[in-house]
């Protein structure tokens, strides 16, 4: 256990400890998107960051499992320092600028993927009440895009103008800057955290499975993460390869994907509030996903740039959008007091999109290009979303 504060102590302020938490989300978001915006500088091919991506949420995967017990013996402060670290250590390997660097930086960079999750949970599922949790945690979730859309607007520049090194050195200065103001606030954070459940893989699987509609949820996030990491890696590669874009236009239309995908982590919210369904609307997601996919990898290089931006900014909205329903949606279906348990077994399943997709696309590519994976991945989004819908018609029945 780390020192407790004394208990006449006034209780830690909430925002402070939430826009550390937001920036240390969107600090590993910028690192694990960096080698992707600068892929076409840098020479980096779509099976060198398929590697480099599988790595990264692969070693996340497991460094998930200890995640927790790390807050509890260092605390949520020390942990986000720690993270920053690792992405400091991961964007030096990437410097190097070969294959087998960006390797490494993969595996370096999943030790901050895995435990940054379980430090925020921690951090300010004591720091606000119940029925502001919600609302806190969907701010904290657009740290993943703020980083995604400020990587698409600064690194491919960064490359094009310096060199792609430029661009790694910029997230290590954005690190050390995290590193510095995560330590600074530690010791207003230093309390004792109670025990977490620490479940294995066997049991979150038992966990999933013994609930038909949480089994559902699963099974439909596989192909939509396999779908969000493809379109944040590989979409810049895709502009420039078979779109016709230069290098700074792909990053102008995957911001804006970002850009939009940030307003439906908030905004799909609302929806699922006034539908009274967060399912109905991880189907509508599903679909249209799927939907952008198909004709993004079909008929990309036919469209014009007014309308490439609109179905990037849509492909956005759902495929980088439908995280914070997706959570909501097994906080509903988690028993009483399992919402941890639950969160944490259901994303272990939604791993094998992140870790699978990366492979099967550099599979694809040279037989179909990145337009035919993307046409690959958005049919497993649509069968993502037809799983969801017949769950939700045999519930009725």
């Amino acid at each position: 256990m780390i020192d407790a504060k004394p208990t006449a102590a006034p209780a830690p302020r909430l925002w402070p400890g939430l826009v550390a938490m937001t920036a240390l989300q969107a600090l590993v978001s910028l690192a694990l998107f960096a080698p992707g915006t600068v892929a076409p500088r840098a020479g980096l091919s779509v099976e060198e960051l398929s590697l480099f991506s599988t790595a990264a949420f692969a070693v996340s995967l497991v460094s998930s499992f200890w995640g927790g017990t790390l807050v509890q013996k260092v605390g949520s402060l020390r942990v986000a320092a720690l993270c920053a670290v690792a992405v400091c250590a991961g964007m030096s390997l990437a410097t190097l600028g070969n294959g087998w660097a960006l390797l490494g930086a993969g595996l370096v960079l999943g030790l901050a993927a895995g435990p940054e999750t379980p430090a925020s949970s921690a951090l300010l599922g004591r720091l606000v009440s119940p029925e502001k949790r919600a609302m806190v945690f969907s701010i904290r979730q657009t740290g993943s895009q703020i980083g995604a859309v400020i990587g698409s607007l600064l690194l491919p520049p960064l490359a094009v103008g310096l060199a792609p090194s430029s661009a790694y050195a910029a997230v290590i200065a954005c690190a050390v800057i995290g590193f510095i103001s995560f330590e600074r606030l530690r010791p207003a954070y230093a309390v004792k955290i109670p025990a977490m459940p620490n479940l294995g893989l066997r049991q979150r699987l038992q966990l999933v499975s013994s609930d038909p509609r949480m089994a559902s949820l699963a099974v439909a996030s596989i192909p939509f993460s396999g779908m969000q990491v493809i379109l944040n890696t590989c979409f810049v590669s895709f502009g420039t390869s078979e779109l016709a874009l230069s290098h700074v236009e792909a990053g102008w239309v995957l911001a804006s994907a970002q850009g939009a995908g940030l307003m439906g982590r908030l905004g799909w919210g609302v929806v699922a509030t006034r539908l009274r369904s967060a399912r109905a609307v991880l189907v509508m997601a599903g679909v249209g996903m799927a939907v952008c996919a198909l004709l993004l990898g079909l008929w990309g290089a036919m469209l014009s740039w007014p309308i490439l931006l609109l179905l990037a900014f849509l492909f956005g909205l759902t495929a980088s959008g439908w995280n914070g329903v997706f959570i909501a949606e097994i906080a509903n279906l988690a028993k009483p007091g399992r919402v941890a348990e639950s969160t944490g077994a259901v994303l272990t399943v939604s791993f094998i999109g992140l870790v699978a997709a990366p492979p099967l696309v550099a599979v694809l590519t040279p037989r179909v290009g990145l337009g035919g994976s993307f046409v690959a991945l958005g049919l497993t989004a649509a069968a993502g979303a037809a799983v969801l819908l017949m769950e939700r018609s045999h519930a009725r029945n």
